[in-house]
């Protein structure tokens, strides 16, 4: 690539992609519309291929569009937190670490966890992060990241792995269910009770299917959501049941609204893991973040 691509270029080009007209992404940049023009054509020049294509309801990134569209976000929301952590050292913030984790984990005691270490470390500032479990170990060995927290079930041995807390699986029902009175249940005993699945796709939803398979059985889902908080409102309007991570929604529930039923499998039984890059596993800020981590790992 003969030029290098700059951040003004970057956001002229999302907006473009998101007005899907480059008179109307002008106006919202306050930038003249052939320089927008010229900008992009540049780009196209150097790589050889079009970033965009004109369609009936306007201007659409190309193949090669969706991915500098991808990486342009990336890049900005890069600058975005690069800003902010900057920032925090003018209001003096020694320390500044940047923390992803699984949903389940933020849904669990992290928050309660690094809000005892924050009132320990008064010149320590923090971001946190939410994102998949297979983007949490992206994200770090990247290095967009310093720790990551997410279920320990996949290869970290690139890593510094430290354990974090345990969670149990559990039938999410009404009160009124049959199984709600019953102390535990098995995973094949319920495999047709689950109706609502949490992140389709995603490391929960995989494991299940995973385990059904192993059962010669399937999952057949009526409801898909986005996040644990959605699956425990559905649950309780009596759509249907879901297996959730306990640690992570018992709290969220309205008290008397959900029965938490735990899977006695030996893999319903998870342990979260703290995952830091090896090149960055002596840094003092990260290391006294993670140990304080692993302090709260049997706190209830």
């Amino acid at each position: 690539m003969a030029h290098d691509i700059d951040i003004v270029t970057l956001r002229l080009f999302i907006a473009v992609c998101e007005e899907g007209n480059i008179a109307r992404a002008a106006d919202r940049e306050a930038i003249v519309a052939s320089a927008v023009s010229r900008r992009i054509a540049a780009v196209e020049d150097d790589i050889g291929t079009p970033l965009l294509v004109r369609g009936r309801r306007g201007i659409k990134p190309t193949a090669a569009g969706q991915t500098m569209l991808r990486q342009a976000r990336e890049v900005l929301r890069a600058m975005d937190r690069l800003r902010s952590d900057l920032s925090d050292f003018g209001s003096g913030v020694h320390s500044h670490v940047r923390v992803v984790a699984a949903p389940a984990v933020l849904a669990g005691n992290l928050a309660e966890d690094l809000g005892t270490f924050l009132d320990a470390s008064p010149g320590f500032g923090l971001s946190v992060d939410e994102r998949s479990s297979p983007q949490v170990v992206r994200v770090v060995r990247e290095g967009a990241a310093e720790v990551g927290i997410l279920w320990g079930s996949t290869d970290l041995s690139d890593f510094l792995v430290e354990p974090y807390r345990r969670d149990h699986l559990c039938l999410a029902v009404p009160p009124e269910h049959t199984l709600a009175t019953r102390g535990s249940v098995r995973f094949e005993e319920v495999i047709d009770q689950i109706s609502i699945v949490v992140a389709p796709g995603g490391t929960l939803d995989t494991m299940l299917r995973r385990e059904a398979a192993r059962l010669s059985r399937t999952l057949s889902y009526r409801i898909e959501v986005s996040s644990l908080d959605a699956a425990i409102r559905f649950v309780s309007a009596r759509l249907g049941a879901a297996v959730l991570p306990l640690e992570g929604v018992v709290g969220h529930a309205k008290a008397g609204s959900l029965v938490f039923v735990p899977l006695s499998d030996e893999w319903a039984h998870r342990q979260y893991v703290i995952i830091t890059r090896m090149d960055l596993g002596q840094s003092t800020a990260i290391r006294q973040l993670v140990e304080h981590l692993r302090s709260r790992a049997s706190a209830p």
